[in-house]
């Protein structure tokens, strides 16, 4: 009978601690590998990164673009720059012109 005791008091004892510790467990578990965790911010970042890279080009794209149509506005009209582009969207030359061709993937435009 005492021997039951004994076991029941230590048992008892360590069912407070053992809880305890289960959910601390429970919480850096999920702090770490959570929606909200270390693992899923450094993911976040990770995508967000990649974003910036893929915002820039796209800026710079557009850019470039504007620059394009920029020589094209009434305001400011480029003559060279519309003959060139009319005569690249016509595929039209002249007859004393000489043609240089170039590889398909060095495009002018």
């Amino acid at each position: 009978m005492a021997f039951l005791r004994g076991v029941k008091r230590r048992a008892q004892a360590l069912v407070l601690p053992t809880i305890f510790f289960a959910l601390c467990g429970y919480f850096a578990h999920h702090a770490i590998h959570g929606t909200r965790g270390l693992i899923a911010r450094d993911t976040r970042n990770a995508e967000i990164s990649a974003a910036r890279i893929v915002l820039a080009e796209a800026e710079a794209e557009r850019d470039a673009m504007e620059r394009k149509v920029a020589g094209l506005r009434a305001e400011h009209l480029d003559r060279d720059m519309l003959e060139e582009r009319a005569r690249a969207l016509l595929n039209v030359v002249a007859k004393d012109e000489i043609i240089v061709p170039y590889a398909p993937n060095r495009r002018l435009f």
